[in-house]
């Protein structure tokens, strides 16, 4: 069924080092996303008419264009238009991020526009400045809400790491595709053998995650 050419040569080390390639994209993304959706979703959460037009568009944008499309932009567009030089890597963190960062950022918003406004009004009420009603108020409730969406958000983004072969990054699904062509002639059914190990592989890296954010959501829920 053409698992035996995973074992041929190093063929299982290539796959493992594509996997490593698409991971470390996703870890910068993530970083990145991670940071600036936290400060852009407070900024929308305070309700400011020009933020909210700002990040309106930005949330529009991200939704409705396909991640490709905006790959190819940044990458192929952005070259010859701005005459910038980005590599192929560096591509895919911008690109990744600024997906990223609007996902976040929504989520944050989200859970900052849940916390009922008689919580702000009492801890005022007791003294409290802002700074204080953030820390030990708000935040501890917030992040019990985005930890959970946060790790879904980080497994969609390995995922969808695999685009990264469109702009001709060796990850792995690249190398999987090299891997078949090597052997198109010996093992005619290597493709399978092939892109069930890379299923196995991108599900032996999100499983734990995923299974870590349905872990803490059932755990707060109590």
């Amino acid at each position: 069924m053409g698992f035996e050419v995973i074992l041929k040569g190093k063929n299982i080390f290539r796959l493992l080092a594509g996997l490593g390639v698409a991971l470390k994209i996703s870890l910068i993304s993530v970083l990145i996303s991670l940071l600036l959706g936290i400060i852009i979703g407070i900024l929308m959460a305070m309700n400011r008419p020009v933020i909210n037009v700002v990040t309106g568009i930005y949330l529009e944008v991200v939704r409705i264009m396909p991640q490709m499309v905006l790959l190819f932009i940044v990458y192929f567009g952005a070259t010859k238009a701005l005459g910038l030089h980005i590599s192929a890597e560096a591509s895919a963190v911008i690109v990744f991020s600024f997906w990223g960062t609007a996902e976040m950022a929504d989520l944050v918003r989200g859970a900052l526009v849940s916390i009922p406004t008689i919580q702000y009004e009492s801890s005022l009420a007791l003294g409290f400045h802002m700074i204080q009603i953030y820390v030990y108020i708000i935040i501890p409730q917030i992040i019990r809400r985005l930890i959970p969406l946060s790790i879904n958000l980080i497994t969609r983004m390995i995922k969808t790491t695999s685009l990264v072969m469109m702009i001709g990054i060796v990850e792995v699904l690249k190398v999987g595709q090299q891997i078949i062509e090597a052997n198109r002639k010996s093992s005619p059914d290597a493709a399978f053998g092939v892109f069930a190990t890379i299923l196995l592989l991108y599900f032996l890296v999100c499983w734990p995650i995923s299974c870590l954010a349905k872990h803490l959501e059932k755990k707060w829920e109590n």
